[in-house]
């Protein structure tokens, strides 16, 4: 859908990023179009997957889940079955909220958010459960700088 974007679609989009909880209003005059023009681009954004879903950004302090882990996974195991059941598995662990398969030294790069030291350990003893990895190195963030920018769209 890019190749039909124009600066408007790309406003809209960069409003949403910002505040996806705004009115319909409210977004139609910050892009400079008619609420109807407005609505008409954004159901166009959605139908075409651009748009896949709206959020609320959760403050993980607040409530209870600020100690963030960074794993990094090495398997020895490249079938696509084994891949099929791997991400099954990961994807079934709540707190595993992205979950990436990387290039170069390990396989797998996955972001959990837990209470604490404790949390975490719960997590990596499912994760090792059922499936056999080779290793998992994990980074545990000491401050957030920068989380959930929007993405650059030009």
């Amino acid at each position: 859908m890019t190749e039909r974007m124009d600066h408007f679609d790309f406003r809209i989009l960069e409003e949403l990023q910002r505040d996806a909880g705004q009115s319909q209003r409210a977004l139609a005059d910050k892009v400079g179009l008619s609420q109807n023009a407005c609505w008409r681009r954004l159901k166009a954004l959605e139908s075409s997957g651009v748009i896949r879903g709206r959020t609320v950004v959760i403050d993980r302090e607040r409530m209870g889940a600020g100690f963030v882990v960074f794993s990094l996974i090495k398997t020895r195991h490249h079938s696509a079955d084994w891949l099929r059941g791997f991400r099954n598995h990961v994807s079934a662990i709540p707190e595993v909220i992205d979950f990436y398969r990387i290039g170069g030294e390990y396989d797998y790069l996955l972001k959990i958010i837990v209470s604490d030291m404790a949390g975490y350990d719960r997590v990596y003893k499912r994760l090792i459960e059922t499936i056999e990895l080779e290793t998992v190195t994990s980074y545990f963030a000491m401050e957030s700088i920068e989380e959930q920018r929007p993405i650059p769209l030009r």
